[in-house]
This record gives structure tokens, C-alpha cells and sequence, in this order.
């Protein structure tokens, strides 16, 4: 399937900033089953955008906006081919004690280890024991007994945490955006000692499909390592298994890698960040109409504040 992906942020400020210096990952990734055909970003004002790779691989555009302006405006545009990937079968993926000895000849000590927003909590102790999240049966069975759960017990409720909240604001009020589902399922994954990451992407929503996520913002899932069968995707928010409709951005430890936009701002101003996105298949004969912007963050500076960081929550 391909798809076009289009993704507009428009930040504002009250009263005018000074200086805006912005980091974006909202390019597409180019892999085995994912090719990113064309890739276009707009900067208004106009600013001299520069790229490079990070230490995962996802492909990061930066920019400096010098002098005064209330209005900055990102206009990314995608076509991307997705294949489908196919499903494993829990007879496919390795007992626990070849899964450990797998690991063990890798590197992936870095979606071991807690990262910034997966720190372990009495809480998440809490929530493990109530879902059986310990090593039992077969990984791929117990993985996909978690990502149900996860999703059967916390409500998808829009705007309900902020874009640095720990998880435990989800945990502690049982809702949360995709972004607070991927750093819980996360943190369930890795204390089972099997090394989980962090994607952000896109979701495709289909008419006849029953996705909470919401259709006009970037979307966020996670991919556990089974040995053989490789990185397998889980999307708790939605409870599915990674398909042709999740288009992948970018990979990190947790979301604090992988932002869609991270920048920061002079001047005492109120930011105001709204985001629309649309994905459609090429061959769509219908039109497609832009959904209302998603306001996604809105916070005042603290007095005397002269330097602020705006980055982009996952909804």
C-alpha cells in the first residue's frame, strides 16, 4: 500500500519570540518493508533546513529562525510504500531460554535499561501484578496478552496527560494518550527482560476499523526483539499487531528520542502548538478533507523566563 502522509504544525506565540532554533523527525524511515518515495518540508518563515542521521538511524531536519515572529508554520509531505508484515505464529518465536541467549549475543542494552520516561515505579509494580506480567508460557503469548490488556485497562482520553508526564499520571488515573500506552508497555516489556523500542509514526484509520488513536495527530506504538522473528511491533493504544497501516518515523529508548518536533524559543511568550495529519492511499478516488487542527499544547512561560522548550505530544 502507499500512502500519502501530510503533516502541518503551526505554533504560535503571544506576545512575539525572538529566536526559534526547531529539531523535526517526521520523515519517513526507508527499510525492508517501508520505502519512502518522496519526502518534501516547508518552513514559514523561511529558514536554511539541514539534515542528518542519529545514533538510530532516523533521519533529523534543523533549523534556526532568527529575529521576531509570533507564527512558525512546518509543512512535511510524504509517499511512502508499506508491505505487509506477517503476523508470527507463537510457534515461530524461541522458549524464554533461547530468547535470553539471543539477546545475549546482541547489543540491546540500551532497550533494556529504563530510559527517561519508563522508570520503574511502585505503580508500575502495581499494575504488572494485576496483569500477570511475568515470564509465562510462550513470549509471543504473553506479549499479546499484554498489549490487550494494556488497552483494555487504561481509557484513551485526548489531551488527559502532557507531552513530558511520567507514566505515572497515566497510571495513576487508568488514561493517557498513545504516547503514556507506548512508555507503559514499554516499561512492562523491558522488566520481562526482553528489549523493547519506542516508534513514532503515522496510523492509517480505516473506515471500517474500530482505532481510538486519533486521526489528526502522529501516533505511537512499540516493537519488542523475539530473537529469529526479529523486532515485532505492538500497538497497545489500539490493540493491534504492527501492519501495513503503522508507517514508521522514527526509533528511539522511549519518546524523548524520537519528538516529532523539539526546539526551543527567547522570549516571555504563551506557545500555542496545533498539528494536523492526514494519511490516504494514493489510489483513493475519494477527497480528502484536513481534519480540525489538534491543539496538543498550550502552556504559559513562568515568570522571568527567557528560554523555553516546545516539543510535540504524540495523541
Amino acid at each position: 500500500m502507499t500512502y500519502s502522509v501530510r503533516h502541518i504544525t503551526n505554533f504560535h506565540y503571544q506576545p512575539a519570540v525572538r529566536e526559534v532554533v526547531m529539531e523535526v523527525r517526521v520523515q519517513p524511515r526507508n527499510e525492508a518493508r517501508q520505502r519512502c518515495l518522496s519526502f518534501s518540508l516547508d518552513v514559514t518563515p523561511r529558514a536554511n533546513v539541514m539534515l542528518y542521521r542519529d545514533f538510530l538511524g532516523n533521519t533529523v531536519h534543523h533549523f534556526d529562525i532568527p529575529g521576531q515572529h509570533q507564527q512558525i508554520e512546518i509543512s512535511a509531505h510524504a509517499l511512502v510504500e508499506v508491505s505487509a508484515s506477517p503476523v508470527p505464529e507463537p510457534r515461530d518465536v524461541p522458549d524464554w531460554e533461547k530468547l535470553d541467549d539471543s539477546i545475549a549475543s546482541g547489543d540491546f542494552w540500551e532497550m533494556l535499561l529504563p530510559s527517561q520516561y519508563t522508570q520503574p515505579s511502585s505503580l508500575l509494580e502495581e499494575l504488572a501484578q494485576e496483569l500477570g506480567a511475568k515470564r509465562r508460557g510462550n513470549p509471543l503469548e504473553l506479549l499479546l496478552d499484554l498489549n490487550e490488556a494494556v488497552y483494555r485497562t487504561f481509557a484513551y482520553v485526548p489531551n488527559s496527560t502532557k507531552v513530558d508526564s511520567p507514566i505515572d499520571d497515566a497510571l495513576r488515573a487508568r488514561q493517557g494518550v498513545c504516547q503514556d500506552f507506548a512508555h507503559i508497555m514499554t516499561a512492562l516489556v523491558r522488566r520481562l527482560r526482553i528489549p523493547c523500542r519506542y516508534v513514532s509514526g503515522y496510523l492509517f484509520h480505516e473506515a471500517e476499523s474500530k482505532d481510538r488513536s486519533s486521526t489528526g495527530a502522529t501516533h505511537a506504538w512499540v516493537e519488542a526483539f523475539l530473537g529469529d522473528v526479529g523486532w515485532v511491533a505492538f500497538d497497545p493504544t489500539n490493540q493491534l499487531v504492527g501492519s501495513e497501516r503503522h508507517i514508521r518515523v522514527a526509533l528511539g529508548r522511549d519518546y524523548a528520542d524520537v519528538a516529532p518536533t523539539r526546539g526551543v524559543y527567547k522570549g516571555e511568550a504563551e506557545s500555542t502548538l496545533s498539528v494536523v495529519v492526514t494519511v490516504a492511499p494514493v489510489n483513493s478516488a475519494a477527497s480528502v478533507e484536513l481534519p480540525p487542527p489538534t491543539v496538543i499544547r498550550s502552556k504559559p512561560l513562568t515568570s522571568g523566563s527567557r528560554n523555553s522548550y516546545q516539543d510535540q505530544q504524540q495523541q
